[in-house]
Parts: C-alpha cells; sequence; structure tokens
C-alpha cells in the first residue's frame, strides 16, 4: 500500500463572493474535515498546509478576465511544488481544498512528471472560457478549461508548460442531465458521463471502464478531482451552487472507491464544501465518510 499523506490546500481564490464583503467559506473544508479525523481514519502521514494568499478582488470589474489571477498563480506553483514532491516519491497525496481552482496545482505537478489524465467527480464541467462565455472571472468555475489551454496565458501556461491536460485524457463523472457544456464536451471528443448515464450502466461499471481508458501506456497514471457538488443537494446542500439531480452516497462511493484503487491513481483532491454552509456538520461528516471509505 503506498504511503498517503494529507496535504491542506485552503484556498478560497475561484469564488465569487456568496455576498458583498464576505469571502466563500470553502477555505475551512480541510478543517472541517480534520475535526473528523480524516488524518487518522486514512491511515496518513501529515503534509501541512499550503497557505493561499489573500482574498482581495480590488477593483475588479465584470471583463477583467480571472479575479485573484496573480495570486491563483502564485499559489498554483506553490501547491504544485508540493504535490510533485510527494507524487515523486511514490507517495498518494489526498489534498483538501479549497475551490476546484486548486485543481491547477496538481495538474501544473503532474505536467512538470509526464503526461497525465483527470478523472474528475464535479457536477458542472467547470469549462467556463472566453469562446463560450462572457463572465470570464472565477477560476473554480474555469479550471478545466485552464488546464486545458482555454483562458488567459497567466494562469494556462505557467512554466510554458500548457496546456496541464489533454482533453482526451479527460473524464468528467456526475455531470447533470441537462448540462448545456454536453455539447460542447461531445464536439471536443471530452469523455463524460451524466448522472443519468451512471445510473443507467450503473456506477461500478463506468468506474472500472474509466479506469481501463486511464491505464494505458501513452499515461504515466492519472489525478481524482472530487467535487463535494457531484452530491445531490438532499444530501450535500454545503455547496456554493447546489443544483438537483445529483449522484447519491451509494453511487459516489463506488465510484470513487474503484478510481482511487487504481495503481494508475497518483493522488486525489477534495473540494467545495463549506463548512459555513453546514451548521451541525451533517455533510462535512458524510464527505469524510465517503473519502475515507474509498480508501479501505
Amino acid at each position: 500500500m503506498r504511503t498517503r499523506v494529507v496535504l491542506d490546500a485552503p484556498s478560497n481564490l475561484g469564488l465569487r463572493p456568496p455576498a458583498p464583503g464576505t469571502v466563500p467559506g470553502c477555505y475551512k473544508l480541510a478543517g472541517a474535515l480534520r475535526e473528523h479525523r480524516i488524518v487518522q481514519r486514512l491511515g496518513a502521514f501529515e503534509g501541512g498546509v499550503v497557505v493561499p494568499p489573500r482574498y482581495d478582488l480590488g477593483d475588479w470589474q465584470e471583463g477583467d478576465g480571472v479575479f485573484n489571477a496573480d495570486a491563483i498563480a502564485r499559489y498554483t506553483r506553490t501547491l504544485a511544488d508540493r504535490i510533485e514532491g510527494h507524487v515523486r516519491a511514490g507517495e498518494l497525496p489526498v489534498v483538501l481544498g479549497g475551490d476546484c481552482s486548486i485543481q491547477l496545482g496538481a495538474t501544473l505537478a503532474l505536467r512538470r512528471i509526464g503526461r497525465y489524465g483527470l478523472a474528475a467527480l464535479d457536477g458542472s464541467a467547470d469549462f467556463r472560457h472566453p469562446g463560450n462565455s462572457d463572465r470570464i472571472g472565477a477560476a473554480g468555475g474555469e479550471e478545466l478549461a485552464l488546464s486545458t489551454g482555454r483562458g488567459q496565458s497567466g494562469l494556462t501556461d505557467l512554466e510554458g508548460l500548457g496546456p496541464y491536460l489533454r482533453d482526451e485524457d479527460i473524464r468528467l463523472l456526475g455531470m447533470r442531465d441537462d448540462d448545456t457544456d454536453r455539447a460542447e464536451m461531445a464536439a471536443l471528443k471530452i469523455s463524460n458521463a451524466t448522472v443519468g448515464e451512471i445510473r443507467d450502466r450503473g456506477p461500478a461499471d463506468i468506474a472500472r471502464a474509466v479506469v481501463q481508458s486511464l491505464e494505458v501506456p501513452v499515461l504515466d497514471g492519472f489525478w481524482v478531482h472530487l467535487d463535494a457538488d457531484v452530491l445531490d443537494p438532499s444530501v450535500m446542500p454545503a455547496v456554493d451552487s447546489p443544483d438537483d439531480g445529483g449522484l447519491f452516497p451509494g453511487e459516489l462511493a463506488t465510484l470513487l472507491r474503484i478510481l482511487v484503487g487504481s495503481r494508475s491513481c497518483v493522488g486525489l483532491n477534495v473540494t467545495i464544501y463549506d463548512p459555513d454552509l453546514d451548521p451541525d456538520g451533517t455533510a462535512g461528516a458524510l464527505l469524510t465518510d465517503l473519502v475515507v471509505g474509498a480508501f479501505a
């Protein structure tokens, strides 16, 4: 069994303020999961914290591109340094976010090493970019586009390594059945399965097919990205954009277990859960149980 290392990446730089004068609470995700003893229950080593820059929109206005872009770029490089070290050492990092922009740290780290795939468990594609939207701004809803080279160069081509992911090396799982990004995904041949398709085929069959498609000689491995909003809001309301029609815990548990159980899986990040929206802690307890159960 590979050594597991829990690393905190408590960045909220990629989300819009939930209300004027406030900041997104997802930076508390790591602390909340630690309160549920995730490190001990995973039998993991302590990886510490990668402290993010301060959340500050300054004088940013719609049309100015990605807000906090310089801070996200700095943080991406710093987080990539840490993740790269663990992967090169043969360890399996479990990165506790944070918003989805922390995925850039993982994809940059792996791009430094070789060619890796991504299995993303997410309620949306996070594929907003200048070619399909005039509302660019929140990197937490744009990280997949940025990772594939779509967007401003200060984030898409760090260290001259962009794109960090190839379209054909991505597997999206858990998009809602009515997601409008599906047409673009199909045109780009980015593999995806909606909640309805996962249920029709069965999560185990879907996950095994994903693993088989990523355990190929051309890839050095793959990363797993878990956005808590892939779950239905009836069980996971504590996210910034809860959308009906999500996965239920048993379905996600099956997908996660098979994905992280692959020898080609080199790490996992967990994002978007906001403890501020979970006053009794039940959603955080569920998310912790799902992550721990995947490695059991």
